[in-house]
């Protein structure tokens, strides 16, 4: 009895030898949805589903146009109707074809070289074998060897391991019929930026906020009507050599019109998803609306700020035209705001005389929670200098000193303005005298706001004993 037990166990592993794992090639023709994640450090999360026809048993199922930069230890396949699949293996084939690619291929294998002749046109073939592919072609005929390539070379075939598009190869045992199946990566070369434009009001005491996502993609892939969401945060991630470099060419930019964003949280993160699906071409950037907020109340700060060595030492006029730096102020609560604003850059605009909107200023804000106050800072006020002076300054003792300060402050505006004197100060100190009532924003810093009348000046005198 065990002899026959053993003959019949030989006969069915013959049996499965003689009958090898079918192929089944996958396109992304065979995407009935896909849903894409894009977080802020380039990193992407790829979900697609494709209605398949698979043979019961043993069959190796090509997923061709996946993503170029795939990381494939997180791929996971899994039927989403019909009998579960049973995964063997997979492979993850990125080495792409090119004629380059194919003739390094070829190495230690024969090609054709067809010649044309000067004249006739009449073609000559040779058969020969690759010798070498890297730094120039060496070919090895019958009776000679040449360098370069003398003609048109003829290849029999395509490599299995050489592929036109990127592709997930993947052996898997089913029981058979036509079913759904859902693949998800994460993938490099996926990446989104948020970009705000800010229009002033006539007035200048508001403004009108609009936000967009402007999405990068490199990865190697298109994704069709493609569910989009972008999560805000740092996402903590081992880091790991990348031995792959994919060059890829500079995109263009585009626009492209939709629904606005809407966010909610995630962990510790924020989740932002568009309503409407959207195309996402490989090699192409574009722009998604995030936000439009009107009428946010705004308030303008000129702020001067002074240094912590000014007061370690003598010294007489330390500068006569400063110029104080322009903030705009801002809240983000109330109205169309109050949500999580994403990490970019403002850019504020406001309308001269004729009402052209003309560029003012820009700078980046960080990841910003509801109700939190912005400043941005635009640059730096033409038309109020300040000239700062040193009028005595006495030594105590080896870590103390007592100094005095004149800071006159000049507007040549139309208009009435406050400025904020910021002035970080060494070690422990105490304000001897002033002319003006500081507030001590912490234990380094104090400042005054100085009301500035419009064609006019004001003056700051202060004497500060700081001890290190």
């Amino acid at each position: 009895m065990k002899p026959l037990l053993a003959f019949g166990f030989l006969a069915a592993t013959l049996a499965q030898a003689a009958d090898p794992a079918k192929d089944i090639a996958s396109s992304a023709a065979d995407r009935e949805a896909v849903a894409v994640t894009v977080y802020n450090d380039d990193l992407a999360l790829v979900k697609e589903r494709r209605k398949l026809d698979l043979p019961a048993g043993l069959a190796r199922l090509s997923l061709r146009e996946v993503a170029a930069q795939m990381r494939p230890e997180t791929a996971l396949l899994r039927a989403v109707s019909g009998q579960p699949v049973h995964l063997v293996e997979q492979n993850f084939d990125f080495d792409l074809l090119t004629p380059q690619k194919l003739l390094e291929k070829y190495v230690g294998r024969q090609v054709t070289v067809i010649r044309s002749h000067p004249t006739t046109d009449a073609e000559r073939r040779e058969t020969a074998t690759v010798l070498a592919a890297g730094q120039g072609t060496v070919l090895r005929f019958a009776d000679r060897i040449e360098t370069g390539v003398p003609g048109r070379l003829a290849f029999d075939s395509v490599p299995a391991n050489l592929r036109d598009r990127p592709t997930l190869s993947v052996l898997l045992e089913a029981a058979g019929g036509r079913q759904s199946l859902e693949l998800s990566y994460l993938t490099s070369g996926l990446t989104w930026k948020a970009d705000y434009v800010a229009n002033l009001s006539a007035d200048g005491r508001s403004l009108d906020l609009n936000g967009w996502v402007t999405l990068t993609n490199r990865s190697g892939a298109g994704f069709d009507d493609a569910t989009l969401q972008l999560v805000a945060g740092t996402v903590n991630r081992v880091r790991q050599p990348d031995m792959r470099v994919m060059a890829m060419a500079a995109p263009a930019a585009a626009r492209a019109k939709v629904a606005e964003a809407t966010q909610e949280a995630l962990m510790d993160y924020h989740l932002y998803s568009f309503e409407r699906p959207t195309s996402i071409a490989d090699n192409q950037t574009k722009q998604l609306a995030l936000l439009s907020a009107s009428t946010v109340p705004v308030r303008r700060e000129y702020l001067l700020a002074g240094n912590e060595y000014y007061y370690r030492d003598r010294y007489g006029q330390i500068g006569q035209k400063f110029k104080p730096a322009v903030f705009l102020d801002f809240e983000n609560k109330g109205g169309q705001l109050g949500k999580p604003l994403p990490a970019g850059i403002v850019r504020v605009y406001a309308r001269d005389s004729k009402g052209a909107a003309q560029f003012v200023g820009e700078d980046r804000i960080e990841h910003t929670a509801k109700n939190e106050k912005l400043k941005l800072r635009l640059g730096e006020a033409f038309d109020i200098t300040a000239e700062r002076k040193q009028t005595s300054y006495k030594r105590l003792a080896d870590n103390l000193t007592e100094s005095s300060w004149r800071i006159e402050l000049r507007n040549a505006k139309d208009e009435a303005v406050t400025v904020r004197v910021q002035e970080p100060m060494p070690g422990d100190w105490e304000m001897v005298q002033e002319s003006l009532k500081h507030s001590k924003d912490s234990a380094r810093v104090a400042s005054w706001n100085v009301a500035v009348p419009a064609g006019d000046k004001a003056v700051l005198d202060y004497t500060v004993r700081v001890k290190w």
